[in-house]
Parts: structure tokens; C-alpha cells; sequence
């Protein structure tokens, strides 16, 4: 893979014209990646190659990467752009200046069948050349899939070195949440890459950049950061003074402090996280009823987010190939709503933001309020059994079964969270101007863990203008 002519001056000059194209004057630690990120990018590298960057909030990743990427295009080598999530795909793309699209986006091609009857994903072949691969947020890649048989990771690993002369880089925060059902990020360890047959090279950035030192939300998540380093784990401290990025609010102080959110950052730009989704219904509940003055279920204007992974309904649209799990959509019309065998289901033209494009498609209402991640196991049940029975095929066999389910609309309706206060987790690999966290009812033998640093870490790093935290039960200082 000649990327840059085989001689030192060029990795040099190449290392040069990345540390030119930085915002502000680069860290030594910064200058010591660009120039491995030259190496790396060169003919020196073997091509079962792989990079690891593991950068903690503030130390200039993002610029790093930005200008890593405008290099390679200056120097004519292709990139190709990828995230965890959509929402992290756009904040990817607006700090590089170049398109990003979902890692399930760019490997996984037209739907087969799975066991289950649901659709699944069909792995692409990889067109690319002399190509290379950078992935954000690549803490979040686990070892599951639910729309392929084999592990996320392992199926990009795949795509990306089934090219020609193709690389990858892996950006992520290992203070941050892990992927759920895992307690580490599987595509920042070394060991479990090498296990692949891929030679590591990895960076660690943990030097805060000097422009950032003044922002009360970096601070936070340097201490919490560096905090988690110590054991025994000290006892989790917040900081208020002297930065005016951080808030306090306390419940009866709630509603005002949001609407003044509301008016400074847009309501887009503004979320809740909490701890669990029996806290996110009851926030959702409660600023849709006080808020926005809506008792109805489901309203035009309605902000969602995406609780699995859909095909369906896609399958005739040129522009958007799925709709993904942890996707927005704001709900442009409600054409019709219907309750059947006491599941209520609404007809929707849905607007998705981070893709720019319009769908329409059948919701499943039911996943709005459930306190699991999606659909409860019950209520998906009593839609299976229904879709069978209709079409007549309940002792049919497993071939008939999956035929119908295949195409029948309401086992495939989106299922779908409101989107003004989520989880931690859905959160993850997003931005917003303005962040509440909730801190309410976390019992005090919590603080004492890691996950529970990993968790408060990973909802302070969501913020980028400012950061409230809803009733604290740890010391403020």
C-alpha cells in the first residue's frame, strides 16, 4: 500500500502538513501521533495493519483526525468515514469536513432472512483501494450483532481488509460506557485484534489540551477520568466553581431551567440522560405533558429515537438502506392509529435528521413506555402470534412461517423511544450544546464503582456548551 513515497522526508512531510492543518498550536503528545499516523499511512506499515486511538475527552482527538483526514485527501488517498451510531457519523463528518456514514451502512448490503423470520444483514463486498478506514466511537463496537450472525467487529475486520491494500483506524474513549452486556470495548483491545491475525499499533492521548483547561465540563470528566486510575476508587466528587458551563438544578428548579435551555441552545440540541429507562419514560412522560402540553400518545413534531435496527421498511427507498438503532426522527405526520389485540400501532412519515430524508413507516406505540430497551418479549410475541394466525400458518412450517412474517407490517413496525431524555447508552456517540444528567435516586453504594464513573464520564463527555446535573446526591464543590 504506497500511500507516501517510500522515504523518511515524506512521512516527515506528510506529519508536517497534518500538524499544519491543527485549530490551535499542537501538544507533544499530538506531534508524536502525527508522526506515527504518517507511519502508519506509509509503505513501511504490512497491510494486516491496524491503529488504535484511545483519546479521553479534550485532548484533541477530534482535531487530530480532522486533520489527519484532510491530509490524505490533499494527498489524493481515498478515506472512508464510519461511526456507531448516525448521530455519531454527523458529528464525525462536521469535525472532518467529509461524509460519514454507519458502520451497518457501509458493510452491510440487501436483508436475508434470519431464523426468527426477521431480516438480517448480508455482508458487502469491500470495492475499495489503497483506502483508509477510520472508525469513531469504536468503543461502542461490540461483540454482538442482532443484524448478522457474526460479531460487529468481526464482520469489519472483514469488509475492511477484504480489499486491496485497505487499513483501518479505531477511534474511541475507553473511560467511557462499554458496549452493552460487555464490560470492556472489544475493538480497543489489542489482544482481542491480534487474536484476528492483525498487527496493533496503538496511541493513548491523555493530555488535555491547553485551550480547553478553562471548560468546567472537561474538567469534571478529567477527574472522573483520571479518578477511575485510582484504587481504591475515591469517593466521586462534581465541580461547579468557578465555571460557568456547569449547573446545578434541583426538581422544582426543572422545568424553568429546561426552557431556558430550550430558548439559548433549541430543543434538539438539548437532552436528558439518565440511568435507566424507567427513569427515561418518567422524564419523557413528564415534559410531554408539562412542556409541550401533549396528552395524545404519539403528535406532529414528536421527537423519537430508534430502538432497533429495521429494513422493512426501507426496502423500496434508494436513499436510506436501513434505519438504525439509536437513529433520531422527528414525526412529520400521523396519518392513522390502531389497536390491535390491545397493542397500539400509528401510520407515520417520519423526517431523519441525520440522513436528511424522509420514510414512511408503521410504529409499534407499545416500546414508547416499556422500561426494557425496546419491544417487551411478551408484546412482540402477541404480534408474532397474531401475524401467523391471520395468515393462517400458526402449525405451518418454518419456511410458510417465515414468509409471512417477512412480509407482514406490524411485526415489522418501527420500534421507536421518545427522544427528550434517554439512557446513557443511547446517548453514546452523541453531542448536544446542553446536558442534563439525571442524578436522582442513584443509591449511594453506586459511587463506589467503576461502572458507575464509566457512566457519569460518558454523560458529561455528551455535553458541549454546558452541563446541568439534576439533583446530585455527591458533593459539589
Amino acid at each position: 500500500m504506497v500511500i507516501l513515497e517510500d522515504n523518511i522526508l515524506d512521512i516527515q512531510g506528510f506529519a508536517a502538513l497534518m500538524l499544519e492543518g491543527m485549530p490551535f498550536e499542537p501538544t507533544d503528545q499530538q506531534i508524536k501521533l502525527a508522526a506515527a499516523l504518517a507511519r502508519f499511512c506509509s509503505a513501511y506499515t504490512p497491510q494486516d495493519s491496524v491503529f488504535i486511538l484511545n483519546g479521553y475527552a479534550g485532548t484533541g482527538k477530534t482535531s487530530v483526525m480532522g486533520a489527519l483526514v484532510r491530509t490524505l485527501r490533499q494527498v489524493g488517498i481515498p478515506t472512508v468515514l464510519m461511526a456507531s451510531t448516525g448521530r455519531a457519523a454527523k458529528v464525525f463528518a462536521n469535525f472532518t469536513g467529509m461524509p460519514a456514514c454507519t458502520i451497518h451502512r457501509k458493510i452491510y448490503g440487501s436483508p436475508t432472512m434470519g431464523p426468527d423470520g426477521r431480516l438480517q444483514a448480508r455482508l458487502c463486498p469491500n470495492p475499495h483501494v489503497n483506502t483508509v478506514f477510520i472508525v469513531d466511537e469504536a468503543s461502542m463496537i461490540g461483540e454482538e450483532s442482532e443484524t448478522s450472525a457474526n460479531s460487529l467487529l468481526d464482520d469489519l475486520v472483514m469488509y475492511v481488509y477484504s480489499g486491496i491494500n485497505c487499513r483501518l483506524i479505531l477511534l474511541g474513549d475507553t473511560a467511557q460506557l462499554p458496549p452493552v452486556g460487555s464490560l470492556t470495548s472489544p475493538a480497543m483491545e489489542p489482544l482481542r485484534l491480534k487474536d484476528m491475525g492483525l498487527r496493533v499499533t496503538r496511541a493513548v492521548m491523555t493530555r488535555t489540551v491547553r485551550q480547553k483547561e478553562r471548560s468546567g465540563i472537561l474538567y469534571n470528566a478529567t477527574w472522573l477520568r483520571r479518578a477511575m486510575l485510582a484504587s481504591p476508587l475515591p469517593e466521586p466528587v462534581l465541580t461547579e466553581s468557578p465555571f460557568p458551563d456547569i449547573s446545578i438544578a434541583h426538581p422544582e428548579e426543572l422545568e424553568d431551567t429546561l426552557r431556558r435551555s430550550f430558548a439559548q441552545y433549541g430543543e434538539e440540541q438539548t437532552i436528558i440522560i439518565t440511568r435507566s429507562n424507567r427513569r427515561a419514560v418518567d422524564f419523557n412522560l413528564a415534559l410531554r405533558r408539562i412542556v409541550y402540553d401533549r396528552e395524545e400518545v404519539l403528535a406532529k413534531g414528536e421527537r423519537l429515537v430508534l430502538a432497533k435496527n429495521n429494513y422493512f421498511w426501507t426496502r423500496e427507498n434508494r436513499d436510506i438502506d436501513f434505519l438504525a438503532n439509536g437513529e433520531t426522527a422527528v414525526v412529520e405526520e400521523v396519518y392513522a392509529t390502531e389497536k390491535r389485540d390491545d397493542v397500539l400501532f400509528a401510520d407515520v412519515r417520519l423526517y431523519l435528521p441525520d440522513l436528511g430524508a424522509s420514510v414512511e413507516a408503521k410504529l409499534n406505540l407499545e416500546s414508547l413506555t416499556s422500561e426494557t430497551a425496546g419491544l417487551p418479549r411478551e408484546i412482540a410475541q402477541k404480534v408474532l402470534d397474531r401475524a401467523l394466525y391471520d395468515a393462517g400458518v400458526q402449525n405451518g412450517s418454518l419456511t410458510a412461517q417465515k414468509k409471512v412474517l417477512r412480509a407482514d407490517p406490524y411485526h415489522n413496525a418501527l420500534q421507536v423511544k421518545y427522544a427528550y431524555a434517554v439512557t446513557c447508552h443511547k446517548a453514546q456517540g452523541g453531542q448536544w450544546a446542553s446536558v442534563f444528567v439525571d442524578m436522582g435516586y442513584i443509591p449511594p453504594e453506586a459511587y463506589g464503582t467503576l461502572d458507575f464513573y464509566r457512566w457519569l464520564y460518558t454523560a458529561v463527555t455528551r455535553a458541549t456548551s454546558h452541563l446541568t446535573f439534576i439533583n446530585p446526591g455527591l458533593t459539589v464543590r
